[in-house]
């Protein structure tokens, strides 16, 4: 029986890239690698809960404050997972407590980089796929930042 995806769950790059809210329940664990994600990066102060129930999942933490962009190095080392992650044909997961501000500020730095467009057209994009997602000042900025930093 197919599970039901974990809370604010959505494909970026299908395939490749989702974000969702904190997962819980061992089911959001194992539709995650039903659906090709074997890494899943935690934004988060502390590591998800149950995330143990599900050992073929690869978990990165990243630690980032709630309402805090992550710092270039942070975007850096978020980005060199999903990229060796998909070099094997593995998708990631990235998630935050309600997958709107840091998750939707790493998915941002993600088109900027993957897409080639500007740290404005990516908020915007991850906007309009994921509604309520980066939700500081400070997030937009560190996208527009990462912007100019790889132009």
């Amino acid at each position: 029986m197919a599970s039901l995806a974990p809370h604010n769950f959505s494909w970026v790059e299908p395939g490749k890239l989702a974000g969702l809210a904190l997962p819980r329940m061992p089911s959001d664990y194992r539709y995650l690698l039903d659906n090709g994600i074997k890494h899943l990066v935690c934004l988060c102060e502390r590591k998800p809960p149950n995330h143990d129930t599900c050992p073929d999942l690869q978990l990165h933490h990243i630690k980032i404050d709630d309402f805090t962009p992550p710092t270039p190095n942070q975007i850096d080392r978020f980005l060199s997972i999903v990229d060796e992650a998909n070099a094997k044909g593995e998708g990631v997961g990235v998630h935050c407590m309600h997958g709107h501000g840091r998750t939707g500020t790493m998915l941002a730095c993600y088109l900027v980089k993957t897409r080639k467009i500007s740290g404005v057209d990516a908020i915007n994009e991850i906007r309009r796929i994921r509604r309520g997602s980066i939700e500081t000042h400070e997030q937009e900025k560190a996208v527009v930042q990462f912007y100019q930093r790889t132009k």
